[in-house]
């Protein structure tokens, strides 16, 4: 029952393989409610793309809230909304993840035009809907990558029937103005100009998906923090210090995915390399193995993750158990075992101060600062996803 469903789950949240006839709509909704805590780390330190797991337990990583609407304004040419909210650091916020016009201008061939999808993961169209996909929260190491969900601009989607499955094409253009980026415990602006996207997925009948998929972009946004200086004659005083500058940088994101699902046994997989022109750092690998097997109603599955960033590393092992409640609610629960090495924060968040004690440490040889450190935790989540 359930894998009869989830393509319904990952149609909320994706293209539309055809319009609807003129004055038909679709409405549909989802959701995720969970919560998530940190154990085994200090006191106060935080882990997430926007640095929500601590050692409180919090529902503010993992839920979120969504609807979309979609309306035939003629037999080809349709108009599609969604909205979300979930929270944002601290706060909840309500987002218009998708606006666009559709054009079927073939059996095969969909364009569309407005708020869009960017195109970066193998999960990107139906990121916000856990329903269709078997984690709680999805492997950090990869999907911390990048920020942006959306852009402002066109894609052109093709699709072509084999004998054996289909042939997926998708090409996307466009920008992303004064978006949010979490970076070192606070939010800043950045702009995405010339975003530019392609992948293919070859879609198999009986040995699951493979998709490629590349995403580039001119990144501009001045990242900085007020530290305190540790070396003198400066010590003690305060001081703005630039983190990271970009002034359209290309920023370049390679992935490769990879699913099966046959009813009893499934997997997903997938290697990401991610790299940023002038930032003086070198390209930033990532990927996950994920296996899984079915029991009646029950679903176990075990992930093993990796980020490889300028010779630090994080890993994780996380260990999942889902239970189909009903058709269209999972009760989802996780254990996540992460470690960091080469002195590597990982996806583990680390204030200015901090960053900046450790790289006075680095260049004074010990002299002044702090040395950078590993770190590790356990995180524990439990929730429920829900289409409808």
């Amino acid at each position: 029952m359930l894998k009869r469903l989830l393509p319904l789950a990952i149609c909320l949240a994706s293209t539309t393989v055809y319009a609807l006839d003129q004055g038909e709509y679709r409405l549909n909704g989802f959701g995720t409610v969970g919560f998530t805590h940190l154990g085994g780390e200090d006191e106060g330190r935080s882990y997430g793309v926007s640095g929500q797991t601590t050692d409180a337990w919090r529902g503010d990583q993992l839920s979120k809230f969504g609807g979309q609407f979609s309306y035939g304004l003629t037999d080809t040419l349709g108009v599609t909304v969604q909205a979300t909210a979930k929270p944002l650091q601290d706060e909840w916020k309500a987002n218009i993840e998708w606006a666009y016009l559709s054009w079927q201008a073939t059996d095969a061939l969909m364009l569309r035009a407005g708020r869009l999808r960017t195109p970066v993961y193998m999960y990107s169209e139906s990121i916000d809907v856990g329903f269709s996909y078997p984690w709680l929260r999805l492997p950090d190491e990869v999907y911390s990558q990048v920020q942006l969900s959306n852009y402002e601009g066109v894609d052109a989607n093709y699709s072509l029937p084999l004998s054996f499955g289909s042939l997926s094409f998708q090409v996307a253009g466009g920008q992303a103005k004064n978006r949010d980026y979490f970076a070192y415990d606070e939010l800043y602006d950045i702009d995405y100009d010339k975003v530019f996207g392609a992948n293919v997925s070859l879609a198999s009948n009986d040995f699951g998906t493979l998709r490629v998929g590349y995403v580039e972009a001119d990144i501009t946004t001045d990242i900085n923090g007020s530290v305190v200086g540790v070396v003198p004659p400066g010590v003690g005083v305060s001081q703005q210090q630039s983190l990271l500058n970009l002034k359209k940088n290309k920023g370049k994101f390679t992935s490769i995915g990879y699913q099966y699902d046959d009813g009893s046994w499934l997997s997903a997989n997938e290697w990401t390399r991610r790299s940023v022109e002038g930032d003086g750092m070198e390209s930033i690998d990532a990927f996950y193995l994920m296996g899984g097997r079915r029991f009646g109603e029950f679903l176990a599955h075990v992930t093993y993750a990796q980020l490889d960033d300028n010779g630090g590393r994080q890993t994780s092992w996380t260990y999942g158990l889902n239970y189909n409640i009903a058709p269209t609610v999972v009760l989802k629960g996780e254990y996540k075992r992460v470690d960091t090495s080469g002195g590597y924060d990982g996806v583990f968040v680390r204030g200015a101060q901090e960053l900046y004690q450790n790289t006075v440490s680095e260049r004074t040889n010990g002299a002044f600062g702090v040395p950078a450190r590993n770190y590790d935790g356990d995180i524990v989540s439990v929730g429920v996803d829900f289409v409808f």
